[in-house]
């Protein structure tokens, strides 16, 4: 396996989230694991991934936190955002996506919090998940 497990996650969650018709249909800018300059808004883009090894016996499996950031851009920013984070949580609370070589024995949701940004411009919304991913039998 070239990729490590936090590396194959996050191409197939960012993949989910682009094949996601209400995502799509929300995030018109668009979905990335780093935005570029003067990207669109609204859109998503990957924030935290933190791994850790579960070490059972001689059995290892990748716990993964990891986070999107919606980010919104309009007078009605924090309604656009809301809704834009509970879009990524439907798509991706149990989502199953295949792994070369590795099982995701499961993705949940954890919270979301909503902030506004200092100057009053930008609204974001980060959803944070965990996931647990095992080696494929």
């Amino acid at each position: 396996m070239a990729d490590g497990p936090a590396t194959l996650l996050q191409a197939a969650l960012i993949a989910a989230l682009r094949a996601d018709p209400e995502v799509a249909a929300l995030a018109t800018g668009g979905v990335y694991d780093e935005p570029q300059e003067h990207v669109a808004f609204p859109y998503v883009h990957l924030g935290r991934l933190d791994g850790a090894a579960l070490r059972i016996g001689c059995h290892t499996d990748d716990d993964i936190a990891f986070s999107f950031e919606c980010q919104s851009q309009t007078a009605a920013g924090r309604e656009q955002v809301v809704a834009l984070a509970h879009a990524v949580r439907v798509a991706l609370d149990g989502v199953e996506v295949a792994l070369p070589g590795l099982t995701l024995d499961w993705c949940d949701y954890l919270t979301t919090v909503v902030s506004r940004s200092r100057d009053g411009e930008i609204y974001t919304a980060v959803v944070a998940f965990e996931a647990s991913l095992g080696v494929a039998a």
